[in-house]
């Protein structure tokens, strides 16, 4: 499949819901929950993945589509992972940090990703052969070392407090004990998006869906950096910068089994 045409259609299927997304930013809409309410929806997420699948719909036909609000449909050997929008609860409060993220693999693997942060018109790209913003090529390269390191986590979470919440706390402290600056930003995507620039070091994360991370995902392993963990099936994610000493650092006990 021609992957320049699979980037080109996740582009502007996240670019055409840059408009609705800003003109509703710091709207305080009204939220609704999921699966807690720690894990909140509003109208916008799910206006946006209609229009996003509408885009990839018109463009690449016969493909799936999983999308964190409309679930999967379609099939064939192209699938997309939609998330409309990642970081929602920031979104909903107003703190611009949250993006759209959309990826496409063939057959299992990963050939294109977008990540678009549509309050700053950022708008992150990858295939197999690089990574880019706004155009620019990306290089994922910053510290060597936890004690220079930014470490962008949600980690732990509620979910991680609820089953031996002790531990979780203990390995936490050990975080923040090790690394320069430890950040809860609160979007997956975003954040692998920074680490792929080099604009943080390391990002962890815990139960992530793939639509979460898939394009993130591409976007630091082509720009250089090291991302751990299957992208394509949910669950914990490590990634940090080209050149990080992950083997000296506190979070050699996080990589994932």
């Amino acid at each position: 499949m021609d992957v320049t045409h699979l980037l080109d259609t996740a582009s502007a299927a996240a670019r055409a819901v840059g408009p609705q997304l800003r003109a509703a930013f710091r709207s305080r809409p009204d939220v609704s929950t999921k699966r807690d309410f720690h894990d909140p929806v509003t109208e916008h997420d799910r206006a946006a993945e209609v229009s996003i699948r509408a885009v990839i719909d018109a463009r690449a036909p016969h493909s799936a589509i999983v999308g964190e609000e409309g679930g999967t449909t379609g099939s064939g050997d192209l699938v997309w992972y939609v998330d409309p929008i990642d970081g929602t609860a920031n979104f909903a409060a107003g703190l611009p940090f949250f993006c759209v993220s959309i990826a496409a693999a063939v057959r299992g693997e990963l050939v294109a990703g977008v990540v678009y942060d549509p309050v700053r018109d950022d708008e992150f790209t990858a295939t197999p052969d690089g990574a880019w913003c706004n155009g620019k090529p990306l290089r994922s390269t910053g510290a060597t070392g936890d004690r220079e390191a930014m470490l962008l986590s949600s980690y732990p979470t509620p979910l991680d407090l609820g089953t031996g919440g002790e531990l979780a706390l203990e390995r936490y402290g050990r975080l923040l004990r090790s690394f320069s600056t430890v950040r809860k930003v609160g979007s997956a995507a975003l954040k692998l998006a920074h680490v792929a620039a080099g604009w943080s070091d390391a990002a962890y994360g815990t139960g992530s869906n793939p639509w979460d991370v898939a394009a993130g995902a591409l976007l630091v392993r082509s720009a250089g950096g090291v991302y751990l963990g299957d992208p394509l099936v949910k669950g914990d994610y490590l990634a940090h910068v080209g050149g990080f000493d992950l083997e000296a650092s506190a979070l050699a006990e996080f990589v994932p089994r």
